[in-house]
């Protein structure tokens, strides 16, 4: 599953300040290989170069 700018995620990622908690994807990268990595805003700061499959929509 792909990702979009303003989409609402949550972040999993047992080395990041961030994980468990969601965010917006306010940047989405396009690497070399076809993969996309992105930018995620938390309310208390942001994480960049952050794969797919460390994200997972978020609950409406």
């Amino acid at each position: 599953m792909s990702f979009d700018k303003e989409d609402r995620v949550v972040l999993h990622d047992e080395h990041s300040d961030y994980d468990g908690q969601e965010g917006e994807i306010t940047q989405v990268m396009d690497t070399m290989f076809g993969d996309s990595t992105y930018t995620v805003s938390f309310e208390d700061g942001q994480e960049t170069g952050i794969p797919e499959d460390s994200l997972e929509a978020a609950e409406e």
